[in-house]
């Protein structure tokens, strides 16, 4: 059977957002062969893929680059487009939060229509040239959530930015943050939401389903559960 090329653009997001997520919440520390990943071609050759988000973090976490160098004073903040804005000061956390915003069918989010929306949406373009959601005057405190592009390795680099295109972008929230989980998941809600009015995109859950009202309050009481027991152990956000 044939598939049309929106097809299998459509299922290309699907099995790349799945992966991510799942590289992200049950992947353990790096090993020694990992920081490449390898797909396979539709003749099942091998295929290399950058870093995922989740090696991006444990990078950070590890002092090294995505590509596993290790950074010195001045590689880094050489990259165009690198900021400490953004960046965790705290590299642990237990749990993700996510939310894909999806071009429609036939259809790609083109670079300078996500920059002009990024920023009228409150986005700071920052850390490892994504963007992020901060704390008021508190940019130290890391950020509240952040916003990554759905195809690796992730980044939007400003420098080529006018000619990106992308089947869409990821929202993403690691815990603990700055904020209560209940107050992230309430800022990055709104944000998804006012960027896909802007891009004419829309807005999926994290197994790329339409985000129902079922789905949104089950995530809330998830979140809840998530800080009320932090609250019993007398844990404030942001620790």
């Amino acid at each position: 059977m044939d598939f049309s090329d929106t097809a299998l653009l459509r299922i290309g997001i699907a099995v790349a957002f799945i992966i991510l997520v799942a590289v992200i919440l049950f992947s353990s520390r790096k090993k020694p062969e990992q920081g490449i990943r390898t797909s396979l071609h539709e003749d099942g050759a091998s295929k290399r893929m950058e870093p995922t988000l989740k090696d991006l973090l444990e990078a950070e976490e590890n002092g090294e680059t995505a590509s596993g160098e290790h950074d010195n004073d001045d590689s880094e903040k050489a990259k165009p487009g690198y900021l400490d804005i953004g960046a965790r000061p705290h590299k642990d956390f237990d749990k993700v939060v996510s939310l894909l915003l999806a071009a429609r069918a036939g259809q790609t989010l083109q670079g300078p229509d996500l920059v002009v929306a990024a920023e009228k949406a409150g986005l700071i373009y920052g850390h490892r040239n994504i963007f992020h959601r901060m704390v008021d005057k508190n940019h130290e405190q890391g950020p509240i959530f952040s916003v990554a592009n759905l195809v690796q390795p992730g980044i939007f680099d400003l420098r080529t930015i006018k000619d990106l295109k992308t089947p869409g972008i990821h929202f993403f929230i690691t815990l603990p943050g700055p904020s209560s989980a209940l107050d992230a998941w309430d800022a990055m809600l709104p944000t998804a939401q006012r960027m896909a009015e802007l891009l004419d995109a829309v807005v999926l859950d994290d197994q790329r389903n339409a985000l129902s009202r079922q789905r949104i309050s089950h995530i809330r009481e998830e979140l809840r559960t998530y800080d009320r027991q932090r609250e019993k152990l007398n844990i404030k956000p942001g620790k």
